[in-house]
């Protein structure tokens, strides 16, 4: 997922930006055991139905627990644990050192990644140790669980004040929850503590310097430690680039556009395959259908398998289809979109398989974890409108330029609710030699917010993958150009002379 921005001071040195007094050759680190903890590596399986665990070991891998102190400020205080998995070295003698992944959220686990990274690297890959992360509070890493009945915070407050009332009323619950079951740890989930983790996994792993490769939010956090931590960059790979000045709570605003022209393109997709999937012969036929189950939705909830899909949940659906353009990612949301056109004619639905998984996310709290840490995050971080008017205003202003997306992107969430961040967030730096990667249609991170990261980093180049409604492209997408692009910096550490420009991959 994905938005996102900054504004505080910039730490100078990394002594400062923990928070401590600053290390000199005469102070003693504060941090001293865990820099150099000693790491005790183990197989990755945690039991005969962890598959993750097992594509780990059958790719090389290993994983270990990093303990970090909860509180920056207090590292003699409570201490948690970091899950790290690592797929080392092959090539020895042409070793550059640790790559270390996130990819994304927040909230998103990334200890699985290293076996599918170190694909999309090829012969790159066997140069470095790839070292996958479930940052604090996510997954294996002392995980954070508000026992919501959602995996996500978003929702669409409907046609009306009623709706956004309820709307209003489900965001202040989420937050109560997360008080009641996390406050302890509340305070303590921010991208700054999960930057200065990373610092801890390099230094227990031994590394001067690490690399990093970044994908939607992690590319904020990433712009973070870059910040943070100045002198402990090697290369950096940001895809899908957040716009620093953009994050924020509210994250989506601005990325109703860039929705619409993805919903249009599936849609023409759609049209050419209407003897698959019967949702019309033309573009505006099959949008038609989707305005149609939307106004159904509003009308009385639809009846999908033991689902009930109302108006708030509706345009979720929609807008969860949109973030991966190729033949699987829009067959699966075809499928979603009969079927809920069945539902909204009175048939009896048994949902297909993405739909009842995104309908599990929305509505049963399987993901709460997922939900609960990413929210905490964002609140965390930067603070948020509190007077639920201002959410009304915004979202009968979108409302008119987009009905659909414009109250989903505006609405009001459990920040509004939330405890203010114990930080000020970070000033990005003004500049950082990195690589960064955007698709032209990124319907979650906007090609406009890479560009604005490439002006602000004169040092830095952009891969752009034109023509594409693409969220996350290196190893992700299929471009040969944009991945040898990657792997060619990865390499040899020199970015490209200019920016490049790369095609989509025609359907």
């Amino acid at each position: 997922m994905t938005g996102f921005a900054a504004t505080a001071a910039l730490a100078l040195a990394s002594a400062l930006a923990l928070g401590t007094t600053p290390v000199t050759a005469d102070t003693p680190d504060p941090l001293a055991r865990y820099h150099h903890q000693h790491l005790a590596w183990r197989s990755c399986v945690l039991g005969p139905d962890d598959d993750t665990g097992k594509d780990l070991e059958k790719a090389g891998a290993q994983c270990a627990d990093v303990t970090v102190p909860l509180d920056y400020d207090d590292p003699g205080g409570r201490t948690i644990t970091v899950a790290v998995s690592r797929i080392r070295a092959t090539d020895t003698a042409h070793r550059v050192g640790a790559l270390l992944l996130n990819s994304g959220g927040p909230g998103g686990q990334t200890l699985g990644d290293p076996p599918w990274v170190r694909e999309a690297m090829k012969d790159t890959g066997e140069r470095y140790d790839v070292v996958g992360v479930d940052p604090r509070f996510v997954g294996r890493s002392t995980p954070l669980d508000c026992h919501w009945p959602t995996g996500s915070q978003f929702r669409s407050p409907g046609p009306d004040r009623a709706g956004f009332d309820r709307s209003t009323a489900f965001a202040e619950e989420l937050a109560r929850d997360c008080r009641k079951y996390e406050g302890d740890v509340l305070p303590y989930a921010t991208t700054r503590n999960t930057a200065r983790d990373m610092d801890v996994i390099r230094a227990a792993l031994g590394e001067r310097r690490i690399s990093y490769l970044g994908y939607s939010y992690g590319s904020y956090l990433g712009e973070v430690y870059a910040t943070m931590f100045p002198k402990r960059t090697d290369r950096v790979v940001l895809d899908g680039v957040i716009d620093p000045d953009r994050y924020n709570p509210r994250l989506l605003r601005g990325a109703e556009s860039a929705n619409r022209h993805a919903l249009r393109d599936w849609a023409a997709w759609a049209a050419a395959r209407d003897t698959t999937y019967g949702l019309g012969r033309g573009r505006d036929a099959v949008l038609a259908v989707v305005d149609r189950v939307q106004a159904a939705a509003g009308r009385a909830p639809l009846r999908v398998g033991g689902y009930r899909v109302d108006e708030s949940v509706a345009p979720m659906v929609v807008f969860n289809g949109l973030s991966q353009d190729n033949d699987a990612a829009y067959g699966d949301f075809a499928a979603a979109v009969r079927d809920l056109r069945d539902a909204a004619d009175g048939r009896t639905v048994v949902p297909s398989p993405w739909l009842a998984d995104s309908l599990g996310f929305l509505l049963t709290g399987s993901e709460s974890e997922y939900g609960s840490v990413q929210t905490s995050i964002l609140c965390g971080d930067v603070g948020a409108p509190r007077d639920p008017e201002t959410y009304w205003r915004d979202v009968q202003r979108a409302r008119t330029q987009d009905p659909l997306f414009g109250p989903v992107t505006n609405d009001i969430g459990p920040c509004a609710f939330w405890d203010a961040p114990r930080e000020r967030p970070t000033t990005i730096r003004d500049d950082l030699p990195a690589l960064l990667v955007n698709a032209t249609g990124d319907p979650r991170t906007t090609y406009q917010g890479a560009q604005a990261v490439r002006r602000a980093w004169p040092g830095s180049r952009l891969v752009t993958l034109s023509g594409a409604d693409q969220h996350a492209v290196f190893g992700v997408y299929g471009s040969d150009c944009a991945d040898t692009t990657v792997n060619a910096y990865l390499a040899t550490g020199r970015l490209p002379a200019t920016d490049v420009t790369c095609n989509a991959s025609p359907h």
